[in-house]
């Protein structure tokens, strides 16, 4: 057991791998104890065990963002660590590719629930907590949540709602000291793409970008932690990103045009 009974402590969904996984370890970095999120016993172990190794108390809770009563053990979780819950990363996500036209609409339900409600449910049991400690509500999000994508339906409108539910969080507790950060990190090397399901829910078990080339979970997550300790209230990442959400605003139809020529580009794309 760590002897620092003042190490804060961050709460962080999806943390077997990827973006999660970085969050948690940089938090660890940061003098963080640690509860983390999965659905995977082996690669959750994996994690605490780095995490571990860098100083930080960790308890690994396997769970469903989907299920609310998932969520509330996550959250209670935390009360076998000394500290206060200072931050909540709502990082669990899947993703989606497929033309609406022929998509079961049980795959939009899929999204709707982990993307949209697992932050619901997370941020309604962490809330008292997080509002005794001036603390942090994080939603990992996308430039899908600011700009609907062609084949994306499901996940645009899972981050569009993830969006306006912290916007009104934030606004509902101007005068009570809580910190929302919407963070947007652009296309980043993880399975995102990889359990992407298709139109019949099913993962696609491959990803149709170069994941080598894109931003790496560890170089997001100090980018995300950094704007935790700054209290922003945006952090959209890459130049491509940040012209997608400039470009919406003034020039939509621009816009709507710009994001379909992307999706049309990937292999094996509907568009072509």
């Amino acid at each position: 057991m760590n002897q620092d009974n003042n190490r804060p402590i961050a709460l962080i969904t999806g943390a077997g791998s990827g973006i999660g996984e970085a969050l948690a370890l940089e938090g660890a970095k940061r003098g963080f104890d640690l509860v983390i999120m999965g659905r995977n016993t082996q690669n959750l172990d994996n994690v605490a065990a780095a995490c571990n190794a860098l100083g930080a108390e960790v308890i690994a809770v396997i769970g469903d963002v989907s299920k609310q009563k998932d969520c509330e053990d996550f959250v209670s979780a935390s009360k076998g660590l000394p500290g206060k819950v200072k931050v909540l990363f709502n990082n669990a996500g899947i993703s989606m590719r497929a033309v609406f036209e022929h998509t079961d609409p049980e795959v939009l339900h899929q999204l709707m629930n982990t993307n949209f409600w697992g932050t619901v449910y997370c941020t309604k049991s962490a809330l008292p907590l997080l509002l005794d400690n001036n603390g942090s509500v994080v939603g990992v999000s996308s430039i899908a949540g600011f700009k609907g994508l062609p084949g994306r339906t499901g996940y645009s409108a899972s981050k569009f709602a993830m969006h306006g539910f912290l916007e009104s969080l934030r606004n509902e507790n101007i005068n009570r000291g809580l910190h929302v950060l919407i963070a947007c990190p652009g296309y980043t090397a993880s399975n995102i793409r990889k359990t992407a399901l298709n139109k019949d829910g099913k993962p696609q078990s491959e990803t149709p970008l170069e994941e080598s080339k894109l931003m790496q979970p560890a170089e997001v997550a100090v980018a995300i932690w950094n704007s935790v300790a700054e209290r922003r209230l945006y952090l959209v990442l890459t130049m491509q990103g940040k012209l997608a959400v400039w470009i919406n605003k003034w020039w939509p139809k621009l816009a709507d045009r710009l994001a379909y020529n992307v999706i049309k580009k990937e292999p094996d794309s509907p568009f072509k």
